[in-house]
């Protein structure tokens, strides 16, 4: 029986591989994401997408509503939105205090609260039993990202997918978390990674290669499927051995 899907950040990266494995199921994909024609350009068979900031209550209210609308219920809810604010092209400008401000409520609002919202918005649509709620944080939670807020904004999600998960339990929702590690063709630094910096990365980890979108794609679909029904509260790292040190 198809599902219904609803990805944030859906028309890039880690979020768009995830939404194709779905779609390859027959799912019904939502995919949110704040540029509209990047969504629209995604090319996932079927998808239905809305732009919304989902940092914004107003926009989140919208996204609920429109969820309530078309699906009615989410059978796999999926935060793939996010990003390091530490990398905007003003991020140091102007005074360096105003520029800590900046830089660490940017990530708090694009890793953390963005998330919350449209948990909170969706949590009462979530299929009941067997829903899904998957978070997207980084090996930075374990280890930090050389800049402290990217690092700290993802793991607070740590602590909620916990509390989210003894809250939804009775009710036969999961609630798990997926970090990845360095993951190429993405557009989270920006652009590409210098030759020197990639080699760093991939001989940190133990499998000796970087990892690709589909890695962490094929681990929120099997997360998402009832023969994972019985996990949850789990942080799954997905990083070919990189936070273990090599």
């Amino acid at each position: 029986m198809a599902r219904n899907i609803v990805i944030s950040g859906g028309g890039t990266g880690i979020g768009l591989a995830a939404a194709r494995v779905f779609a390859a199921d027959g799912d019904r994909v939502l995919l949110l994401g704040r540029r509209r024609e990047v969504l629209e350009k995604a090319g996932v068979p079927g998808a239905v997408v809305r732009a919304a900031d989902l940092t914004d209550a107003a926009d989140v209210r919208g996204v609920a509503r429109f969820v309530a609308d078309e699906f009615g219920t989410v059978d796999v809810l999926v935060h793939s939105a996010g990003g390091n604010a530490a990398f905007a092209p003003d991020a140091g400008a102007g005074d360096p205090l105003d520029a800590v401000a900046r830089v660490w409520s940017g990530n708090f609002r694009q890793n953390t609260l963005s998330a919350v919202l449209l948990t909170e918005a969706l949590k009462d649509r979530l299929a009941d039993p067997g829903g899904r709620v998957l978070f997207l944080s980084s090996i930075a939670a374990f280890r930090g990202s050389g800049t402290g807020s990217y690092a700290a904004a993802k793991a607070a999600l740590h602590p909620y997918a916990h509390d989210l998960a003894r809250e939804l339990g009775p009710r036969g929702v999961t609630v798990n978390v997926v970090a990845p590690g360095y993951v190429e063709d993405t557009e989270f630094f920006g652009g590409p990674v210098e030759e020197a910096r990639r080699q760093r990365l991939v001989a940190e980890t133990s499998t000796g290669r970087a990892g690709v979108p589909g890695d962490v794609a094929a681990t929120l679909h099997w997360l998402a499927s009832p023969v994972a029904g019985h996990i949850t509260s789990q942080i799954v790292q997905v990083n070919g051995g990189a936070e273990r040190g090599h």
